[in-house]
């Protein structure tokens, strides 16, 4: 495998297991909390350096396909997520922060679209 390929690769999964981590740790505890909102800038911050890195890859392109459009949607979703918790927790709602996990399992979800249809596209090759 080529290097940059390699590297692409291994933000891309560091991402889903960051942002895996930060969503379900979320769910799970009822409540946001700092150390969700870390794992969620570490995937959002894996994701677009792989991102970048597989846009390079392609030489500069974006692929206006299922894959380009939910890739592009999941990273704005990701960005929007994380700004939108780290205002949560600066304006200290409690019952903002135990509502919170909806709308991260939901870009989660999203998310897995462009993982899943990227591998599976990685596999024709």
């Amino acid at each position: 495998m080529p290097t940059d390929v390699l590297f692409a690769v291994v933000f891309i999964n560091l991402a889903l297991v960051f942002y895996t981590i930060g969503v379900w740790w979320e769910r799970l505890s009822g409540t946001l909390r700092p150390v969700h909102l870390a794992f969620f800038w570490a995937g959002f911050v894996c994701d677009s350096t792989g991102t970048e890195a597989m846009r390079r890859i392609m030489g500069g392109r974006f692929e206006l396909n299922l894959h380009g459009v939910t890739g592009l949607t999941a990273l704005l979703l990701m960005l929007v997520h994380a700004l939108w918790a780290s205002w949560v927790l600066a304006k200290g709602d409690e019952a903002a922060k135990h509502r919170f996990h909806r709308f991260s399992v939901l870009v989660w979800t999203i998310w897995l679209v462009p993982y899943f249809t990227g591998y599976l596209l990685s596999m024709r090759e």
